[in-house]
């Protein structure tokens, strides 16, 4: 990626201060004007759900120049601070026997999300070696190679990407293309997940699918958060931000000097991850929110722990949103309509897979995130269907992390294959 001279912004807004009041004011406006009782205001929640709005319009901000995301640190604080202390909020308020009791239909929409990535990259490329041969390119900046890097973050994450990155040589130019495809071609998918998430009952009618499981739990969680709610003292909330900023600073803690200590002892860690430091942070944070959950810290959740955890969820959705620059299609038109054609293939096999097999529409939201988006988005789309079901975005999105960079090196080589490039 090419690096802007510091010196030199070209946003109008440089103060992440400012920037993150802005993103307040935006998520604090869709809550007010969804909760409007009068019938517009119905009307465009109705086809706008409020979380795909936190999300889309803070990328005006960054599509109209107003924000730079590559000068902001926002999305690092969130994603490295809020993430883990949501996962561990909302994770200890999880019913978890009651979750791992959701079947086998979960992983196999996972598998059939890393699936469609695996195929839909190469019949992509193919399709451009058919209309537009010239666009292949050769040696190192080859589009190949520039896409193998996009099989390892929509499988498993950033650090996928950076050992596919290593692994086939990219060029910087193909390789910045295609971090701006495979950031807008995600961020353009999770949007539809998270509308399918606020209309996931018409969803579920159309797949004819058998949402017992899931409702069960949902129906539990909301239960026990009934039957423990009350009115949230200054005591209560301090606990509740300690136990998830404690966990969080511990999850730190443990991560990086663990992924510090595989990088250096383990020469295939970076195969698998276990060299990344967000892997480990995700993994122990969601972790300790497992043993917390078999514990009264479970109890917070009557006391809004899983309410201060969407808080941190919701604004991490929001820096995510900044990433999202509708007007960089213009720049390189030719490489996303093929990321477009790649993505449409993998969402038309989850969905062909999930009315074949009646699977109800979170596990396609979820296994499909667990994919393209990684443990920064798993979640976010797992909780969007209901708060309680975040852990099962997040143990999937460990899932991806594990097989991504074996699933993206196979892609890749498949890839070679149908340019008839040598390695």
């Amino acid at each position: 990626m090419q690096v802007q001279d510091a010196a030199a912004p070209t946003a109008l807004i440089t103060n992440d201060a400012v920037v993150m009041g802005l993103l307040a004011l935006i998520l604090a406006f869709v809550f007010w004007s969804s909760s409007l009782t009068n019938g517009l205001a119905r009307r465009f929640y109705a086809i706008f759900p409020p979380l795909l709005l936190c999300y889309f319009l803070p990328s005006l901000l960054t599509t109209f120049g107003l924000v730079d995301p590559e000068e902001s640190r926002l999305y690092f604080v969130a994603s490295r601070y809020l993430l883990p202390a949501a996962l561990v909020l909302l994770t200890c308020s999880a019913d978890l026997p009651a979750t791992l009791k959701l079947g086998p239909k979960a992983l196999i929409m996972f598998f059939t999300g890393t699936l469609g990535v695996m195929i839909g990259g190469p019949i992509a490329l193919f399709l451009t070696s058919l209309i537009a041969p010239d666009l292949l390119g050769a040696g190192p900046e080859a589009i190949w190679r520039g896409m193998a890097t996009v099989a390892g973050s929509w499988i498993g994450g950033s650090a996928n990407q950076a050992a596919m990155y290593e692994i086939f040589g990219a060029g910087p130019d193909v390789f910045s293309i295609w971090v701006a495809v495979d950031v807008m071609i995600a961020s353009a998918w999770m949007a539809v997940l998270l509308w399918i998430a606020a209309n996931q009952r018409a969803v579920d009618r159309f797949f004819r699918a058998d949402s017992s499981a899931v409702d069960a739990v949902r129906a539990k969680a909301e239960a026990y958060e009934a039957e423990h709610a009350r009115n949230p003292t200054l005591k209560d909330l301090m606990i509740i931000l300690g136990v998830g900023l404690g966990a969080m600073g511990i999850s730190h803690a443990v991560a990086d000097p663990l992924a510090a200590w595989f990088e250096a002892s383990v020469p295939w860690s970076d195969r698998v991850s276990l060299d990344s430091s967000f892997f480990w942070l995700v993994l122990i944070a969601t972790v300790i929110g497992v043993i917390l959950s078999f514990t009264p810290a479970r109890k917070l959740n009557g006391v809004g722990g899983g309410k201060v955890g969407s808080v941190f969820v919701y604004i991490l959705v929001a820096t995510v949103g900044l990433n999202m620059n509708v007007a960089a299609i213009l720049d390189s038109p030719a490489f996303f309509l093929i990321g477009a054609v790649w993505m449409l293939i993998h969402a038309a096999l989850m969905i062909g897979v999930a009315r074949l097999i009646r699977a109800p529409s979170f596990f396609l939201g979820a296994g499909s995130m667990a994919n393209i988006g990684g443990a920064a988005s798993a979640p976010v789309v797992a909780a969007a269907f209901h708060p309680s079901l975040a852990p099962v975005g997040v143990l999937l999105a460990v899932l991806g992390y594990i097989v991504g960079t074996a699933a993206g090196w196979a892609t890749g080589l498949a890839m070679a294959a149908i340019s008839g490039a040598a390695l």
